[in-house]
């Protein structure tokens, strides 16, 4: 902590500062908002893609697991019909844990593809719409 008596006090020219000080100022913050704007804009539309990446990854392992278990449930139904040992039994048991993993993955994956799609950046519209209001001196809701 300082000591408010020890501080020189500040003139009150200097602590309030003119118009035209203001104006000046004005395009160095505008464009200092503009390049946050677009800096929250690259950010959003990163976060999406990345997230439809990863959707679009499970869904391609869902189906190649959907292949395999497609191919076991095929020689389960050969051992089946070629014989009434229990070798069949486990096949199917197998090829229905694939499927099984397969509906697990593709669920994640459709969640995931819902969560980035569309990758419209709305979080960085909505502020970059309230900043315009607030530039114009409109309140939230006269709009």
């Amino acid at each position: 902590m300082t000591d408010p008596l020890s501080t020189p006090p500040v003139p009150a020219r200097e602590a309030r500062r003119s118009i035209g000080a203001l104006l000046a100022d004005l395009p160095r913050i505008v464009t200092e908002l503009i390049q946050a704007e677009i800096a929250s804009l690259k950010a959003e539309v990163s976060s999406k893609l990345k997230s439809a990446g990863i959707g679009a990854g499970l869904l391609v392992g869902a189906g190649v697991f959907a292949f395999f278990a497609t191919l076991v449930l095929l020689a389960a139904a050969v051992l089946g019909l070629a014989t009434v040992l229990p070798a069949w039994a486990a096949a199917l048991i197998v090829g229905g844990a694939i499927l099984l993993l397969a509906g697990i993955l593709a669920g994640i994956g459709i969640a995931q593809l819902k969560r980035g799609l569309p990758p419209t950046p709305t979080e960085t519209m909505e502020s970059i719409a309230e900043d315009i209001r607030i530039v114009r001196g409109e309140s939230k809701g006269s709009s």
